[in-house]
């Protein structure tokens, strides 16, 4: 099983720059890529990685995009003087040529081939490439907004030619639309493209009619081009949260890609010039730690842009100690998505009932007074003295960003517990687990437990045996308790009482929110620590609060994307509790899943407990508390109309109160 971050970053690339001035195109400078490798370097990240050298792409590996035409032009700029390569420049939209363009293209082409080959190869798990010019703009036969050569669509055509690949997902979460991978997949069915990008009713960059959600592809390629337009600014984490939920993850679990490519740009995060959204770099993190649930973890993220260096580069450093496997920070804000995403989302799905089985009973149809129309701004046009003063606010508000996201980053990040995973040390899965590291703690006391149980529990713990069951349990939760480690596993003959006393010691603790999942028959001990704690039960029998009766199968991702996840993240926990129980309608790789999507949360403390002694779930859960990549779901089965309809009653009745559900 492929281990370890492979990091790619070459200091030639920086060496790309403007050569004279142009108001469109100064942003793009060499400390994007500077300052992200050196703040990547004072988070100890660097040391971190699998570290592989960039090469330069060859001109076949080139080809397999792009025209003969478009690289000899590229080519002839190498001996340009200034006047010339401002000539060459002034053909494309918005793009740059400098003596060493073409060299920095080439080895941008070749970072990212050598990132697809350390994945695929299983050098590493996953991977990032910092790379200039980035990529997703550029087509066939033109150079357009910064970018020469589509590193992403190229690194598509390599894996697909070189391993054989079927199925490619390509994220694109850039705040502009990469309009060039479009173009080079659109008819395309092996490759599913996403991007969401501002476009404010066409009027932002590049205003293509095209970039629009009614855009689903051409021929075969039909339904495998996503675009979910942002028609205002100031999206924010819930905003892009709500894709992933309600557009992005239910398709891609059911495409079942073999690789994952992202279209890294930054531009869509907090302070940037370019996209005006409100998005932390924390929520870089989530994304990423989503990803990494499909292809087997195989996982490819390539920078593209990025314009206010702090935050790309807190941004950047987000992601890579996601895909090192560190646990997720705390989404910050307040969790509803506002009403423009909300329209977005449903405009994006209608668009594409007709070619997914997950939406095939889903209640979708298209908005057409959208909320946003009335507001459209009139572009006036500006005259110099404005564009002066803009400027001057530009700067302004470039360091207020510096000075929130310093302060920002301080409360978000945390220590790292030293240890990942515990177990008593009479877990039965130890014996049997495959070689993953799990640090076995003593059971606690007896005398110890029984203090402690009279004192707290003695309503719930009438007998001997369910004391010494309760040993072992809050021996390791005291440990996540106290963030000795970052989550746990645990043994129990009576679960449903040792969950019980779990989250009433949790919130003895000072725990506010917990967050209890049950999966299967148990008798739930009603909670009694009023509005601390927030169960959900995935069971047999249709009896409480919360509930989803016999997610099954793939009923499991409509359940869970649509349903678990959006009111865990409105929810917020500290603390995640997963009980598992008898007569389970989840399999053993729905159970795996649910641990490991849930691990976004409570800064990934999450603590199961397992009735159920089966081998093979223990060490299934146990994998997945480590962070081994999530095992393969089998062929996608649509939900059935029933489970659908059941859902979306759920999701009617609850979205009031956990605003993330809302997706229509």
């Amino acid at each position: 099983m492929a281990s370890g971050t492979a990091l790619i970053y070459d200091e030639e690339m920086t060496t790309h720059k403007l050569l004279w001035s142009d108001p469109v195109c100064d942003i793009e400078v060499p400390e994007r890529l500077s300052s992200s490798y050196e703040q990547l370097k004072r988070y100890h990240l660097v040391e971190r990685c699998v570290l592989v050298p960039a090469r330069e792409g060859s001109e076949e590996e080139i080809l397999l995009v792009h025209s003969s035409e478009h690289v000899e032009v590229a080519k002839s700029t190498q001996t340009m003087n200034e006047e010339e390569l401002k000539r060459a420049s002034g053909n494309y939209d918005a793009f740059f040529f400098h003596p060493n363009t073409y060299r920095c293209a080439r080895l941008a082409v070749g970072a990212t081939l050598q990132l697809v080959d350390a994945v695929m190869s299983g050098q590493v798990c996953n991977g990032m490439a910092l790379v200039r010019p980035p990529g997703h703009h550029s087509q066939r036969n033109a150079a357009n907004g910064f970018c020469l050569f589509n590193n992403v669509a190229i690194a598509a055509e390599y894996a697909k030619l070189k391993y054989g690949l079927q199925r490619i997902l390509i994220v694109d979460w850039d705040v502009h639309h990469g309009q060039g991978t479009q173009y080079i997949f659109e008819e395309d069915p092996r490759v599913l493209y996403f991007s969401w990008h501002r476009y404010e009713h066409q009027e932002f960059w590049p205003s293509l009619k095209e970039s629009d959600y009614d855009a689903v592809g051409l021929g075969k390629g039909k339904g495998f081009n996503i675009n979910l337009p942002w028609n205002k600014v100031g999206m924010g984490n819930s905003d892009y949260l709500a894709a992933f939920f309600h557009v992005l993850l239910p398709m891609a679990f059911e495409f079942d890609p073999e690789l994952v490519l992202v279209s890294s740009g930054y531009d869509s995060g907090i302070g940037d010039p370019e996209g005006q959204m409100n998005a932390t770099p924390e929520v870089f993190a989530h994304l990423t730690h989503f990803l990494m649930q499909l292809a087997n973890g195989k996982l490819c993220v390539i920078l593209e842009g990025g314009y206010h260096l702090k935050s790309l580069s807190e941004s950047v450093c987000m992601t890579v100690k996601t895909l090192l496997g560190d646990p997720v920070p705390q989404v910050s804000g307040e969790m509803a998505p506002c009403l423009s995403a909300i329209e977005s989302i449903q405009n994006v799905r209608a668009a594409h009932k007709p070619y997914w089985k997950w939406l095939m009973y889903e209640d979708t149809s298209f908005l057409q007074n959208l909320s946003t129309k009335s507001h459209l701004l009139m572009k006036t046009n500006t005259n110099p003295s404005t564009e002066h003063e803009s400027k001057m606010t530009n700067n302004d508000e470039t360091a207020k960003v510096e000075r929130f996201l310093e302060l920002h980053m301080k409360n978000i990040l945390f220590a790292v517990p030293p240890i990942k995973t515990a177990a008593t040390t009479d877990f039965k899965g130890s014996a049997h687990l495959p070689p993953v590291p799990i640090h076995l703690v003593k059971e606690m006391d007896r005398i110890e437990i029984k203090a402690l149980v009279s004192g707290f529990y003695a309503d719930l713990v009438k007998e001997d045996k369910t004391l010494l069951s309760l040993r072992s349990m809050l021996a390791v939760l005291d440990k996540i308790l106290k963030k000795e480690v970052c989550n746990g596993i645990a043994e129990s003959p009576t679960s449903s009482v040792s969950v019980a006393v779990a989250l009433r010691h949790s919130v003895r603790f000072g725990f506010q929110r917990v967050l209890c999942i049950f999966v299967g028959d148990m008798q739930i001990i009603p909670n009694t620590e009023d509005g601390k704690t927030l169960m959900i039960h995935i069971c047999e029998k249709e009896h409480f609060a919360l509930l989803l009766k016999d997610a099954e199968g793939n009923d499991f991702f409509s359940a869970v994307l649509g349903f678990i996840l959006p009111v865990a993240y409105s929810y917020q926990p500290d603390l995640t509790v997963i009980a598992v129980g008898p007569n389970r309608s989840l399999g053993i790789s729905g159970i795996s899943l649910l641990f490991a999507l849930l691990q976004g949360l409570a800064e990934s403390r999450i603590f199961a407990v397992i009735e159920d002694t089966e081998i093979n779930l223990m060490q299934s859960v146990a994998k997945a508390l480590v962070g081994a990549s999530t095992p393969h779901f089998g062929v996608y089965v649509p939900p059935t109309q029933e489970k659908v309809n059941k859902i979306r009653k759920l999701r009617d009745q609850f979205q009031q109160e956990w605003k993330m559900l809302q997706c229509s």
